[in-house]
């Protein structure tokens, strides 16, 4: 914090110089506040980083565009008929997780219950423990 040169002039009167502290108090506070956000190193990094994924994405996506449009048909219509084909074969295996897996929990339920009461009992004694 640099001093005002001697040649200003004072307060004249005591309002004055409230105002004068709290000026003062107000640049000093946005001096401070600048300093602590140029020395917060992680979240300027962070910032810098998701504006540089941002900008990634918006050209990734420009180019796929451009990618698009001068893709001849007929690779255009066998990459769509690859990505349905895709779908289809995700969809098909969601189907076949959704039902197998009640039926796995039903086979295993002794051991999923003696699973879920260990990991209970291993809860409650390190609880405990740290309470003591």
């Amino acid at each position: 914090m640099t001093q005002p040169p001697h040649d200003e002039p004072t307060a004249r009167s005591q309002e004055e110089l409230r105002e004068q502290v709290e000026h003062t108090r107000q640049e000093l506070g946005d001096t401070v506040q600048a300093l602590a956000d140029r020395a917060d190193v992680r979240t300027r990094a962070r910032e810098k980083a998701v504006a540089a994924g941002e900008q990634a994405r918006a050209k990734a996506t420009q180019l796929a565009h451009t990618v698009e449009e001068k893709l001849p048909e007929p690779v255009k219509q066998k990459s769509a008929a690859a990505a349905q084909g895709a779908r289809e074969k995700a969809a098909q295996a969601d189907q076949v997780w959704q039902d197998k897996a009640p039926r796995q929990v039903r086979d295993h339920r002794a051991a999923l219950l003696a699973g879920a009461g260990a990991v209970l009992v291993a809860c409650l004694l390190i609880r405990r423990r740290g309470s003591r």
